[in-house]
């Protein structure tokens, strides 16, 4: 169970949930590995996916018109096995939520391509979903791969 967390819930870490269950849909693993997303922040909670972001996932035939963004919470950290933000501030607010990182769940996208310590790029300031695409494409490859090497 995989947790894609970002500071909204409506561009980085919904690209991340849906460009990883098509991955995982895709190799015949949607029974094995589950994902979601989620926001550290209460800003976006309820509304759908950025337009730009839909639309670039709608460019490799991903649909999302049921995600709506919703708040990271308690209880996640026992419900999923990873808990991966795009970048530190995140990882930073899961900390605080969750006293710590007890059980080493928490870690950034691009630390599973080799990327250690690298952000996924936002595109809220820049408008640059390819790049933040890129990232994420990157990332949920080296995750899935981290993964089949699990099961």
């Amino acid at each position: 169970n995989v947790l894609f967390v970002c500071l909204g819930n409506i561009c980085r870490s919904p690209m991340a949930e849906y460009i990883f269950r098509d991955m995982v849909k895709k190799r015949g693993l949607d029974g094995k590995v589950r994902c979601a997303s989620a926001a550290v922040s209460s800003e976006e909670i309820g509304n759908p996916v950025y337009p730009p972001a839909k639309r670039k996932l709608l460019t490799l035939g991903i649909r999302c018109e049921d995600k709506r963004a919703r708040q990271l919470n308690r209880k996640d950290y026992a419900e999923y096995d990873l808990l991966i933000g795009m970048e530190n501030r995140h990882l930073n607010s899961m900390r605080r939520l969750y006293n710590g990182d007890p059980d080493g769940k928490i870690s950034l996208l691009l630390d599973h391509c080799g990327r250690t310590g690298q952000e996924v790029a936002d595109p809220w300031y820049t408008d640059n979903f390819d790049e933040t695409w890129d990232d994420v494409l990157q990332g949920c490859t080296a995750l899935l791969k981290e993964l089949r090497k699990a099961l």
